[in-house]
């Protein structure tokens, strides 16, 4: 699919969000259908049917540049496994931990991480995670990763997008800012064979672009996670998916959260203000949002946020295609209370 053809089926999921339409799934239920047999095969190979292991990463990150008086950055997690961490066995490992670890590096400032992220959660859990973040001091940045269970569930495509960007629209009206790193590609899945592979990869990049719309519009900031299962994933399947072949190791998350991190400080005010201009050299610029959506949703760790109310053909964006800066593994200090 073109990058045009994906902005056009883009507009229209989030216009259905928008307006409350529903009749517009992730993919053909004739196509599902024959593809029924392939997607058994594949849960039975996929994931083997562990139990979850999530490790509590949640607490304080960069200690020793607390000072008298300074209350930390708030730091809340949303989404699924990937934002939960499944598949990693130290706390220091999730991608909770290693953002907590950056922003506090970069704000020379502790950051209290809260994770309400569930696995096997879809998007329409988001309401109860919002509520659960809302009942508590607003974060200052909150991060959602989401859609790949939407996907393999067959959630419709508008559905999808009218609970996610519900949830960016409370996280926005409370004052925090907003993350959401897109739907990742699943059509690199080890285990999963074509034709589904090629479905599971239109799919996801459809969502993952349809995403971005619902999320600029309300405020937030999306990068496309396309690395967290995409082409790195395809090329060194053995060195970047956890033992289940499906959720990533430890160098999978690391790789997730290099993509999230400079655009996490972005939204915090942290990054140099030069950096925040476009650059015509790493073929960034304002772009219409449908098309900044498409672009990033082809290329893993591209950034689309709100640029300019309206435009010949509707709002723009700005879309930026940032340097990533890796960040040690470190454990949260014991619990505190928040200040």
């Amino acid at each position: 699919m073109t990058s045009m053809s994906r902005a056009r089926v883009a507009r229209r999921i989030a216009a259905g969000a928008a307006y409350g339409g529903g009749g517009i799934g992730l993919a053909g239920a004739a196509a599902m259908g024959l593809l029924l047999a392939e997607v058994q095969l594949a849960r039975r190979r996929v994931g083997g049917g562990t139990s979850p292991h999530v490790p509590n990463a949640d607490g304080r990150y960069g200690g020793t540049y607390a000072g008298p008086g300074q209350t930390p950055l708030r730091l809340t997690m949303l989404g699924d496994s990937t934002a939960a961490g499944q598949g990693v066995h130290r706390s220091g490992q999730t991608p909770g931990a290693l953002l907590a670890s950056g922003v506090a590096a970069l704000a020379e400032r502790p950051v209290e991480l809260r994770t309400v992220a569930t696995p096997g959660a879809r998007s329409d859990d988001l309401d109860r995670q919002v509520a659960l973040v809302l009942a508590g001091p607003v974060p200052d940045i909150c991060v959602i990763m989401i859609g790949a269970n939407d996907v393999t569930h067959r959630m419709p495509a508008t559905r999808s997008v009218r609970c996610l960007a519900s949830a960016v629209r409370r996280l926005r009206t409370a004052g925090a800012e907003v993350v959401v790193g897109t739907c990742p590609d699943l059509g690199t899945i080890e285990p999963v064979r074509q034709p589904l592979r090629w479905l599971a990869r239109r799919t996801s990049r459809q969502l993952a672009a349809a995403q971005t719309i619902g999320v600029v519009e309300q405020g937030g900031r999306t990068v496309s996670l396309g690395d967290l299962l995409g082409p790195e994933f395809a090329a060194n399947p053995r060195e970047l998916f956890g033992p289940d072949s499906y959720h990533p190791s430890v160098e999978g998350y690391a790789t997730a959260a290099m993509a999230v991190l400079p655009t996490v400080c972005a939204a915090l005010g942290l990054w140099p203000a030069e950096e925040e201009r476009p650059d015509a050299s790493r073929r960034e610029g304002f772009l219409p949002v449908a098309r900044a959506a498409a672009e990033a949703a082809s290329e893993a760790g591209t950034e689309v946020t709100a640029a300019l109310p309206t435009g010949p053909r509707g709002p723009w964006a700005l879309l930026k295609r940032r340097r990533r800066r890796r960040v040690p593994e470190q454990e949260p200090a014991p619990a505190t209370p928040s200040s």
